[in-house]
Order: structure tokens, then C-alpha cells, then sequence
């Protein structure tokens, strides 16, 4: 049997009940039951320093920022829950995006995918600037299913502690891992 694809999950929103977190919390349901040979961990960003070299001393980083670093290093793939900030993405997500990027890069070469909440359009906006931001940082993002959802529009998607709920949601949520395990097999040459 082979390995399980290693996902690491990151949330750009930290209030206890995000629904950008609920879909994190969605995905690992889904590649326990429903979407096999995932593994899916979300990574805690909010205890993050802001990014400031001067915490940097001779190539060494802060205990929390190398300890998030290696979670980044031992990754196989990416899921961002992005949520839209005034048309882009979140200050904590650019900040552990901006940490992982110090020299030496350790986004580098490794697929991803981003999925979003929020009101009218969802969160589309967001995914817009992260992908720019992942050209340069030379991440892989699959191009299809895209993931956007507008919490907003009845019937509920989410329940109070912001847990995702809808059906529809949680169907276009598997296409989407399914859709980032095939490409992280492909780019690992194994499809």
C-alpha cells in the first residue's frame, strides 16, 4: 500500500468559529471516510511573529516559525482556506506564507489548493492574489474544481460553531481533494 499524500491545511482566518477553518475541519472528515490515501493536517498559524529579519540570527529562525517551517518542508501538498480580506488574502496567511519563504524557500515545487467562504462571491477574490503570490514562491495550484462558497445564501452552510453542514458543499470539497491528490501524484510522478 502506499503512502498516504501528506496535506498540510492552513487557515487564513483565526477566529475560533471560521468557516474558512470549518472547511479544514470538513476536509480531514472527507480523507478519513470518503477521499482515501490523504492525510490531511491543519496547521495553526495565529501563534506566528509578525515577519521581521531581525528575529532571523545566522540562518536560524524562531523555535515557533522552524517548527511551522518543517511542517511546510514535510508536506506532499497544500489546502488553503483563504478568506477574502478587502479583495485579497488575510494578513496571518501572507504572514505564514511570507515565514515559509525566508531562504531557503520551502514552498517550492509543491501543489496546492485553495478554497474559500465568505459573502457574495465567496472568497474568489483572494484566490487571485494567492495565486500570484504562489508564482513566485513556485507553487503548483490545480487549476480545477474551483471552491467558493457563499455562506450567506440560504439554505445554512455552516452551524454555529462553524462546522461546514451542506451536503452540496461538502461534494464539491471532495472534488477538490480528490482533484489535488491527483495532481500531487502526477507532479511526483507516480500517475
Amino acid at each position: 500500500m502506499a503512502a498516504a499524500i501528506k496535506i498540510v491545511a492552513l487557515s487564513g482566518s483565526i477566529r475560533k468559529a471560521s468557516t474558512n477553518t470549518g472547511l479544514i475541519r470538513a476536509a480531514i472528515e472527507l480523507s478519513k471516510s470518503v477521499v482515501e490515501g490523504v492525510e490531511i493536517e491543519n496547521v495553526d498559524i495565529s501563534n506566528l511573529p509578525l515577519v521581521n529579519t531581525d528575529l532571523e540570527k545566522e540562518g536560524t529562525y524562531p523555535a515557533e516559525i522552524e517548527a511551522f517551517r518543517q511542517k511546510i518542508v514535510a508536506a506532499d501538498a497544500f489546502l488553503f482556506a483563504s478568506p477574502e480580506y478587502n479583495y485579497s488574502l488575510s494578513a496571518p496567511l501572507k504572514n505564514a506564507i511570507d515565514w515559509a519563504s525566508r531562504p531557503p524557500n520551502v514552498w517550492a515545487g509543491k501543489p496546492a489548493a485553495i478554497v474559500s467562504v465568505g459573502g457574495g462571491h465567496g472568497g474568489a477574490k483572494s484566490h487571485y492574489h494567492l495565486r500570484q503570490v504562489g508564482v513566485f514562491l513556485d507553487i503548483h495550484f490545480i487549476n480545477k474544481p474551483e471552491f467558493f462558497l457563499n455562506a450567506f445564501q440560504p439554505p445554512a452552510k455552516f452551524n454555529s460553531d462553524g462546522d461546514l453542514i451542506d451536503e452540496g458543499a461538502k461534494n464539491n470539497l471532495k472534488a477538490v481533494l480528490l482533484s489535488l491528490k491527483e495532481f500531487t501524484l502526477k507532479l511526483q510522478g507516480k500517475n
